[in-house]
């Protein structure tokens, strides 16, 4: 009887210890390996746990954790791509440091500035960007915790050019006023400086051209209201001198004029169609007495398919105008000057070449630029502005051309003016 009590106790604990274990132990395992998918970001491919109603709530708890989580990544996701998409938009460099200038953000703007291949994120700056004048700035910006500003200048790997950018330092604060890092902003104002630069070579340059034929016209005017008994003769030449001047002084205004008008946005072209062979006829005519003065001989060369094309007549005739003065100015006494008109495929190329002075190597990119002269004294002395290439270069830039030159020094010029079949305008 003993062993009859005895066996059926140990047969009721070990079923006893069977359900607990069920209910209890055998879920664990389960539940851990659950815990861990989780975990590692994975979804699970059921939450059912075997067991009792406990292990099947945590189960469900796990389930909703879960896909909290995954939402919560979804949303993470989703503003980091979004962010990325604003930074890599960015026409200006985006820096994001830590209070120890560690990089923890930037964008591919920035990148291409300091020429890094790939993200430096988690390292020093000093590392990443070695620029002094960059690492003094942020310091000073996460020590006294004041926006700063300044400008630096970068080499460009590509072009090997100077570029100037803006800096602008701001620090980043927290609530309790820490300085957790700043942020950087890199705005390139290459660009705006060359303009700056041009603006004010170009009011020195109009200045220096002003200031002698007013100079000149202010002396003899002064000599006349001293000298009101002048001789005839005297006074004859000082009038003479003083009209060159007074015409000077009106084709620099006159030239001015129409640069700032074809430089403008709101420039046109009166298109029609135009006849060259008229046009080189007129021109001649209007410059007879130039053209004898020096004994020089035009030559025209135009081709059947050359005789018309569709451009602004009055614009054309400005640029063989002053084409033609450069020729005349530059070549010797009985010289040759070449009126040409040709097709190269569909474009329309008028030329103007001369075989007098020329023009060396070095000068010969810049000779459209305003006011630039090769010669300046002997260019002032013949009476020039200087606007009158950078004037033809518009033109046929207004048309949707452009311009070309070839010279050698003692051997003549020729600039080509090569405009397409159907201009802008």
């Amino acid at each position: 009887m003993y062993w009859l009590i005895l066996g059926v106790l140990c047969a009721l604990f070990a079923v006893t210890t069977l359900l607990l274990w069920q209910k209890w132990a055998a879920p664990w395992p389960q539940i851990q390996q659950l815990v861990s998918q989780i975990a590692r970001g994975e979804r699970p491919s059921t939450f059912l746990i075997n067991g009792g109603p406990e292990p099947q709530r945590v189960g469900l708890a796990l389930e909703t954790i879960s896909a909290h989580q995954q939402e919560l990544e979804r949303q993470i996701a989703g503003r980091e791509s979004g962010t990325q998409a604003i930074l890599g938009a960015m026409q200006d460099g985006v820096l994001v440091v830590d209070a120890r200038s560690r990089i923890t953000l930037m964008n591919s703007t920035f990148q291409k500035l300091f020429d890094l291949r790939d993200p430096a994120v988690d390292v020093p700056l000093v590392e990443a960007v070695r620029h002094a004048t960059l690492d003094q700035l942020i310091a000073e910006t996460l020590e006294t915790g004041e926006a700063m500003r300044s400008e630096l200048s970068v080499t460009d790997s590509r072009t090997h050019s100077e570029r100037h950018i803006e800096v602008s330092a701001v620090p980043i604060k927290s609530t309790d006023d820490a300085m957790p890092g700043a942020v950087v902003l890199f705005h390139d104002i290459t660009d705006l400086k060359q303009v700056d630069q041009i603006r004010r070579e170009f009011v020195a340059n109009v200045s220096h051209e002003l200031r002698t034929p007013l100079s000149i016209l202010r002396g003899y005017i002064e000599v006349l209201l001293d000298e009101p008994e002048t001789p005839r003769e005297e006074l004859a030449r000082i009038l003479s001198i003083m009209e060159r001047h007074s015409k000077r002084l009106q084709r620099l205004v006159d030239d001015l004029l129409s640069l700032a008008q074809l430089e403008s946005s709101g420039a046109t072209l009166e298109l029609s169609a135009v006849r060259v062979d008229e046009l080189f006829n007129n021109l001649i005519r209007d410059w007879k007495e130039k053209l004898a003065a020096k004994h020089l001989k035009v030559i025209v060369d135009l081709t059947p398919e050359a005789l018309t094309l569709h451009a602004d007549g009055t614009r054309l005739e400005e640029v063989l105008y002053n084409l033609l003065d450069n020729a005349v100015k530059f070549s010797r006494e009985n010289g040759e000057i070449y009126l040409r008109a040709t097709r190269l495929g569909s474009d329309m190329v008028l030329s103007v070449s001369d075989n007098g002075l020329g023009i060396g190597k070095e000068h010969l990119s810049r000779i459209f630029e305003r006011f630039y002269r090769a010669d300046k004294a002997r260019s002032r002395e013949l009476g020039g502005t200087g606007l009158g290439l950078a004037i033809v270069k518009h033109i046929a830039q207004l048309h949707g051309g452009r311009v070309e030159a070839e010279s050698e020094l003692g051997r003549g010029t020729s600039i080509r003016v090569v405009l397409p079949e159907t201009p802008r305008g």
